[in-house]
């Protein structure tokens, strides 16, 4: 079973919040908001998506990808290492 399909309801409600924080961009715009609260909008909604990038990326590394370093301590591992790099482009 694909890691989307487990966490499926979780991953759903980040990507309704998502959904409701566009439909704010979308609002802001339309109501001729200032730009500073514009960029901000969008800006949280930036951070929402890459937080939804980062839990997809760092299951799909973890159910999908070859450890190369199979049986090393945990945080030594190649996989985790990868997670830490992928976490770190994304704060």
């Amino acid at each position: 079973m694909s890691h989307t399909v487990q966490e499926k309801q979780k991953l759903l409600n980040r990507v309704r919040r998502i959904k409701g924080q566009v439909e704010a961009i979308e609002r802001a715009l339309e109501e001729e908001h200032g730009c500073s609260d514009v960029l901000q909008r969008i800006t949280s909604c930036r951070g929402a998506m890459n937080g939804l990038l980062a839990v997809v990326l760092e299951d799909h590394i973890r159910n999908h990808l070859v450890d190369a370093n199979d049986g090393e301590e945990h945080g030594d591992s190649a996989t985790e290492q990868l997670i830490e790099v992928v976490h770190s482009y994304f704060k």
